[in-house]
C-alpha cells in the first residue's frame, strides 16, 4: 500500500494564498474583453463609435482619431488600477484620466496619467483647480485659459517598442497617486486636489490596443 506523505505549508505561504484569492475576488474588470458595457463614450456627434472605440479579438481598439474618450460609468476614489497597452504602428498620444468630473469636453477636469509616447509616467493636470505636489513642488492649474500643467516623470522612458505590451500600475488614494510603468516607479504625488471621479481612456493621435484593464478597491 502506498503511503501518502503529508505536506505542511508555512503559515505565511497559506496567508499569501488567501490574500491572493481575496484580491482576485475583489478585482473589478473595467474592460471585460467582450463589450464596452461598463463605459460611456464621448466623441464628436458625427463620428461612428466603432471607428474609434471597439472590441476586437478580446482587446479594446482605440483609433486615435478624432480626439475622444471612454469613461467608466462608476466613480472611484481609492484603488489599485492595472492597464496594459501597445501601439499598433507609429507611437502617438493617449492617456488614462483619473478623478474625472464635470462636463464632457476635450479634455475634462481630471488628473491624467500620461501615455504619450516617451512620456508615460508624467502627470498632466487638466482644468482650473486641479493640483498636486511632487517632491515638494506644488503644481496647480489656476485658470481655464491655461488649463494644463505637467509634472514630469522621474526616470528616462521605460516604454517598450511599438507592437509590444506595456503595463501601467496606478495606485490611487486620497493622500496621493503613484505611477509605475513596466515595473519602474515613474511618478509619485501627494495632496491631490481631486480624490474621486470617473476613469477615462483617451483617443488622441494614433491606433493602439488595451487589455487587462481592472482595479481593486482599497
Amino acid at each position: 500500500m502506498k503511503i501518502m506523505k503529508r505536506v505542511f505549508l508555512p503559515l505565511t505561504f497559506i496567508g499569501l494564498l488567501i490574500l491572493s484569492s481575496c484580491a482576485n475576488d475583489d478585482k473589478i474588470l473595467l474592460f471585460n474583453g467582450g463589450n464596452l458595457d461598463n463605459w460611456s463614450v464621448f466623441l464628436p456627434d458625427t463620428v461612428e463609435q466603432a471607428s474609434v472605440f471597439r472590441v476586437q479579438d478580446g482587446k479594446l481598439f482605440v483609433g486615435g482619431i478624432p480626439n475622444g474618450y471612454i469613461k467608466t460609468l462608476d466613480q472611484y476614489s481609492s484603488y489599485e488600477l492595472h492597464v496594459e497597452w501597445r501601439w499598433l504602428s507609429e507611437p502617438a498620444n493617449s492617456g488614462v484620466l483619473l478623478h474625472t468630473t464635470g462636463a464632457d469636453l476635450i479634455w475634462p477636469n481630471c488628473i491624467e496619467a500620461q501615455l504619450k509616447s516617451g512620456n508615460a509616467g508624467d502627470f498632466v493636470l487638466i482644468g482650473k483647480g486641479v493640483g498636486l505636489t511632487v517632491n515638494g513642488t506644488n503644481y496647480l492649474v489656476e485658470s481655464e485659459e491655461n488649463r494644463y500643467k505637467v509634472a514630469d516623470k522621474f526616470e528616462e522612458s521605460t516604454e517598450n517598442p511599438p507592437g509590444e505590451w506595456n503595463t501601467y500600475d496606478i495606485s490611487v488614494s486620497e493622500s496621493g497617486i503613484e505611477l509605475v510603468v513596466n515595473g519602474v516607479l515613474q511618478n509619485r504625488c501627494t495632496a491631490p486636489t481631486k480624490t474621486k471621479g470617473h476613469i477615462c481612456i483617451q483617443s488622441e493621435g494614433g491606433p493602439m490596443e488595451f487589455r487587462n484593464v481592472y482595479l481593486v478597491e482599497k
